[in-house]
């Protein structure tokens, strides 16, 4: 009677065991996706100019008695005109309200990325490090094209990119710009407008920082 109690008692442990052994952090959502947080920054702080203590905060409206601040040999005054960025909405890879492109503070540099893309994989590591040495001078935004959430949340995680990640997997933005490889980098002045346009393949701390140094003004170091 006892052993075939026992016997009746295996499977149920077992089966105990394995909804165990899943646990919280196997938990996947209705779509069959494994659960993660997200390692990229929320996209709240996008619409608000950055601050000199290194968060976001609002930009005060020009007044006709404003003095420009003193070009210095480092940091040339940067490059004016161009065009404003495209009237285009896309979602904030971490959820929330829709950023509209044209509500971006700047100044900023905005990154066009993919997963599957080697050049986009090699020069992500150097916008992370030009977000973390300008911070509160320069905002630093990617947008995710022609990808799956999957593979650009993994490759998030792989570099450690916490700088604020809109997805646009129609490719929309680079429709509006009329280009179509990857990677692309916009430099977007403090009107918000696109002041210089770069495709020239994988970006490092050097040439990144060269760029915004001439186009925007601001000196990073390297």
């Amino acid at each position: 009677m006892n052993r075939g109690l026992a016997a009746l008692l295996v499977p149920v442990l077992l089966a105990v065991a394995g909804c165990t052994a899943t646990g919280p952090e196997r938990q996947t959502t209705s779509a069959g996706r494994a659960e993660r947080p997200s390692p990229f920054a929320d996209c709240a702080a996008l619409t608000r100019a950055p601050g000199p203590s290194g968060s976001a905060a609002p930009r005060p409206a020009p007044t006709a008695s404003a003095a420009a601040p003193p070009p210095t040999a480092a940091a040339p005054p940067p490059t004016a005109g161009g065009p404003l960025l495209p009237e285009l909405t896309l979602n904030c890879f971490t959820g929330g309200a829709p950023v509209a492109l044209r509500d971006v503070r700047g100044p900023a540099v905005v990154n066009l990325w993919a997963s599957w893309c080697p050049p986009c994989r090699k020069e992500l590591p150097a916008f992370q490090r030009l977000s973390e040495r300008a911070a509160g001078r320069l905002q630093v935004l990617g947008v995710n094209s022609r990808d799956t959430r999957t593979a650009a949340q993994s490759i998030g995680e792989d570099f450690g990119i916490r700088f604020p990640v809109l997805f646009d997997q129609g490719e929309a933005l680079q429709r509006e710009l009329g280009r179509n490889a990857l990677p692309l980098t916009l430099l977007v002045d403090a009107e918000g407008r696109v002041v210089h346009v770069d495709a020239s393949g994988a970006l490092d701390d050097a040439r990144l920082a060269a760029l915004v140094q001439r186009h925007l003004g601001l000196a990073v170091p390297a």
